[in-house]
């Protein structure tokens, strides 16, 4: 049997194994070790396990994604989305639909905190449901809005996405947060002008929330400025060149214990819980990457890299349609794998073919983060729409997905723009340097 038969074997086999419902780190890390040995036999397949795990067991800037994850459960854990909300509640809550736009600019500043979509609709949703009840907005557009809202937060940097992105392709982490700022904006504008242009024509979809005297509006504001004051230290850190995202993260941790501890919220269960999810999500991402990277190399030594690569330049597409075609591929994936799933699935089959056509690796990060927002929302899986659903259990699935629809529409708009016009990611990294 030849190396590429046994590739293709092996690319077969991951997907039954995902179809069967095995986690994708045990499908990749298993096809990965076994082709390995299969192909270059158990001594040098070792030796490769253990070079692998090693390697990105010591990759520094491995080191930020943990940081930034214990900085957002520590946000959570302390209350500081509280103050965010409030905030931005007190401000915007009585424009036509306020409470939703509102919960779109909370995910959006939730996701500088998080940098991770799952948290930000687990944090928003308990938080802001009730609100959204106590006023009578349509359950199927306040819980679509939510779950839509929270994949900002793979754009806004410190994304953990851009992160893991950057360590797997050796992209510079800071342009990769510089990138997706100006589609953030771009991105969350349109989702607030959407809603707030849908409830003023059906004001029964989102009502208007309280108006809230001046002096409540700016006294929010205030409480809320010690966070900030410590994400702009975090992300002028990185983006000046002061520190690495790494020391960034670290530096974050440090500001929100110190920000919580002021306002007498820092308690020791507190810091266990978030240790305690942090640490499991990092494993988690930690197993992924390393399974990804078997993977990875078992397609290289078999050939099913170089002979991908070669069938598709023979087919002689131009940039843009080869960037449709990997749009269709990651819709498609994304409704079977959640996100650092669908990221390190896809990334040993996709990099080669983008690398070959040119494809600016930077703005190819933000294509995928936006590519991630649609499969977070896209049924079956959905798995912003599936933490929404244990958030308003009540709200029937399907109509959840309805309510993400428009906001669907909004992201393929996007991604449209994207394609059509690179400087929208490209402009703000490159005046940076």
């Amino acid at each position: 049997m030849t190396p590429l038969m046994l590739g293709i074997i092996g690319v077969v086999m991951l997907f039954v194994l995902l179809g069967l419902g095995v986690p994708i780190a045990w499908a990749m890390g298993v096809i990965g070790v076994v082709g390995n040995i299969v192909v270059l036999g158990f001594l040098p397949a070792a030796v490769q396990v253990n070079l692998v795990v090693w390697e990105n067991g010591t990759l520094f800037l491995f080191i930020a994604l943990p940081m930034f994850l214990l900085m957002g459960q520590l946000a959570f854990h302390t209350g500081i989305a509280n103050d965010l909300y409030d905030c931005v509640h007190k401000w915007l809550g009585r424009l036509p639909g306020g409470l939703a736009v509102a919960a779109v600019v909370s995910n959006a500043g939730y996701g500088a905190v998080t940098g991770n979509s799952i948290a930000a609709v687990a944090t928003m949703g308990p938080m802001v449901m009730p609100q959204f009840r106590k006023y009578g907005y349509n359950l199927s557009l306040a819980t679509g809005t939510l779950a839509s809202a929270g994949t900002l937060a793979v754009l806004v940097p410190p994304s953990t996405l851009m992160i893991i992105y950057g360590a797997w392709t050796e992209t510079s982490v800071g342009d990769l947060f510089l990138a997706g700022i100006v589609p953030c904006i771009l991105l969350a504008g349109a989702y607030c002008l959407t809603l707030m242009v849908l409830c003023h024509i059906w004001p029964k979809l989102g009502p208007k929330g309280p108006a809230y005297p001046w002096n409540e509006r700016f006294a929010s504001l205030t409480k809320l400025a010690p966070t900030l004051i410590v994400m702009a230290i975090v992300i002028g850190g990185i983006y000046g060149g002061i520190m690495t995202p790494a020391e960034a993260g670290s530096v974050g941790v440090v500001g929100v214990l110190a920000v919580a501890l002021a306002y007498g919220r820092l308690t020791l269960a507190a810091i266990a819980a978030s240790l305690r999810e942090a640490a499991l999500t990092s494993a988690m991402v930690f197993a992924i990457l390393v399974a990804g990277v078997l993977f990875s190399r078992f397609l290289v030594q078999t050939q099913v890299t170089a002979k991908l690569v070669a069938a598709i330049s023979d087919m002689q597409l131009s940039k843009g349609a080869l960037l449709a075609w990997l749009l269709l591929f990651y819709f498609v994936l994304g409704t079977a794998l959640d996100t650092f799933g669908m990221l390190i699935l896809s990334l040993p089959f996709v990099m080669p073919v983008v690398i070959a056509a040119g494809v600016d690796k930077v703005w190819f990060g933000v294509f995928v983060a936006v590519m991630v927002e649609l499969a977070a929302v896209s049924p079956p899986v959905g798995i912003t729409v599936a933490v929404m659903r244990g958030v308003a259990p009540d709200v029937p699935t399907g109509d959840i997905f309805k309510g993400c629809y428009p906001f669907l529409i909004l992201t393929l708009l996007l991604t449209a723009a994207l394609i059509a016009a690179p400087d929208i990611a490209l402009w703000l990294p490159r005046i940076a340097k």
